[in-house]
């Protein structure tokens, strides 16, 4: 049996998503689970596909905060998710900081110009938080 860690992705930047994708699938190989990836690009969604849907229910939550709709993706209703496994990711500081504040402890400040740096530290976010599902 193939066990599985479902992640939602909440970014819009493509760019961004396609290195931490990549630094995903190298993570993958190395764990006893595969991942289900859900990836929304807008605030929109998050509020039809997450918010009223009692059934999204995910491992993991990666979250920026503007989407290209000018909204924010911090519609999301966080406390409907483990706050230890949430990742928040902007590239505002006072946006994590926000999110900090309603109890995130795991941020990373995205970096445009050394997006595989920035991937590289998302990916050992993630990394520690299935090594917690691996000792429970």
């Amino acid at each position: 049996m193939i066990l599985s860690k479902s992640i939602l992705i909440l970014e819009d930047n493509l760019k961004v998503l396609s290195n931490l994708l990549e630094k995903l699938f190298v993570l993958e190989q190395d764990q006893p689970f595969d991942f289900a990836l859900v990836i929304l690009t807008t605030s929109k969604q998050v509020e039809d596909y997450v918010n009223n849907n009692p059934k999204a229910m995910f491992d993991i939550v990666i979250i920026d905060r503007d989407c290209k709709l000018g909204g924010s993706f911090h519609v999301i209703e966080l406390n409907r998710f483990n706050i230890n496994n949430i990742i928040s990711i902007s590239t505002v500081e006072e946006y994590n900081e926000d999110l900090k504040k309603k109890g995130v402890r795991r941020v990373v400040l995205k970096d445009l110009r050394d997006l595989d740096k920035f991937s590289e530290q998302v990916t050992k976010e993630v990394e520690q938080i299935i090594r917690s599902y691996k000792l429970a």
